[in-house]
């Protein structure tokens, strides 16, 4: 190794290694749920390749299962190579680097294929293998998983960039929601403070010490997460600032029970909602109303629920205020750009009360 080259495990080498997802056109073979779901192709291509056969239907189990080992021996023997040159891909071009992935393809249905008819000599002659031969059998394993693999990494690069695309838009939400928060709240927050300076200074300094930490907190865009110990006291520090200037008007329950402090969410997913708790139901309301939050941690999931009570139509001034369900939308967005497939948001009314559910995966402590 010469003294310029980065050592194994350095970060100049991991960089680079990493350089293949940079392109946007190779995914990561070496992650769990991208084995998974070549292992499920895999089948269903077997699948698809029996019916296609002339052999009669009578024959399609006996033929499916030769034929689903080879596929899946040939699926996962690429997974395992493009698993492993991914540092070396991740150090040419984008498009070297597909090309050569799907050289690996072949070069491994290939490989499986020739090692078959050698360690299983009666395949041929029991029907398994085409009758044209090796040569036939070459040919064809060659051209299919050509094809496949083609069409495999195109699917793959359009699912990318459509994954892309999805948090992209995310952040150009939670840039405008940020937009459209700031104005009225701080209209508000300062109108709060300054009724507080002459009855309350210390109160005042207090309220302003939280609202400090909730602009800092909205005005970041490098934080791609915070834990959720942190989100959770930012919201803390929302609703002390609400408390002042709606007083006795708003009650605050709060039922968190064994949460995990350290679990990374995206930042300001719990303040957002709970403001529209305060603009929707508590603030148009002549009523009293209450907001509870409740945390729940169970069996690697984290459910937070953040329930409000809702203005009486009947009486005056209890029309809630409309809304385009901005902060919920952009809240469900980014906890799906960062747990994909698994966060859930959900709203729904619960005896006149309204209710918004987010649920997110978080390992099991030990």
């Amino acid at each position: 190794m010469s003294p310029s080259s980065p050592a194994p495990g350095s970060p100049a080498l991991a960089d680079a290694g990493d350089r293949a997802g940079a392109h946007g056109l190779l995914p990561d073979f070496c992650s769990l749920p991208m084995t998974l779901g070549v292992v499920l192709y895999g089948a269903l291509l077997a699948i698809l390749l029996t019916l296609a056969s002339p052999s009669p239907l009578a024959e399609f189990w006996a033929r499916l299962g030769p034929l689903a080992l080879l596929v899946l021996v040939i699926a996962l023997l690429s997974a395992s190579l493009l698993c492993v040159l991914r540092r070396p891909l991740g150090c040419v071009d984008g498009r070297v680097a597909v090309v050569l992935s799907l050289i690996v393809i072949v070069g491994a249905a290939l490989l499986v294929a020739y090692g078959a008819v050698q360690l299983l000599p009666w395949a041929e002659s029991g029907g398994l293998l085409p009758s044209d031969g090796t040569e036939g059998l070459m040919i064809r394993v060659g051209l299919i998983s050509a094809i496949v693999g083609a069409l495999l990494l195109r699917y793959l690069y359009l699912h990318r960039q459509w994954r892309a695309q999805v948090e992209a838009v995310a952040n150009a939400r939670f840039q405008t929601l940020q937009a459209r928060i700031r104005p009225h709240f701080l209209f508000n927050s300062m109108n709060t403070i300054a009724s507080l300076t002459q009855t309350n200074p210390r109160l005042a300094e207090e309220v302003t010490e939280d609202l400090a930490d909730l602009f800092r907190a909205s005005l970041s865009t490098e934080a791609t997460s915070t834990s959720l110990d942190d989100e959770l006291e930012l919201t803390r520090r929302y609703l002390n600032i609400e408390a002042q200037r709606l007083g006795d008007r708003m009650r605050v329950d709060w039922d968190l029970v064994d949460l995990p402090g350290d679990a990374l969410v995206p930042p300001l997913i719990l303040q957002p909602l709970v403001e529209n708790a305060v603009y929707h139901g508590i603030q148009p309301s002549s009523e009293p109303g209450r907001i509870e939050i409740v945390g729940r941690y169970r069996r690697g999931m984290v459910t937070l629920s953040i329930r409000n009570t809702l203005p009486d139509p009947r009486l005056p001034a209890g029309t809630p205020h409309k809304g385009n369900r901005m902060a919920l939308d952009n809240v469900a967005q980014r906890m799906q750009a960062m747990f994909p497939e698994v966060a859930r948001v959900t709203r729904s009314r619960v005896d006149g009360d309204y209710l918004v559910r987010l649920t997110f995966p978080h390992p099991r402590r030990q």
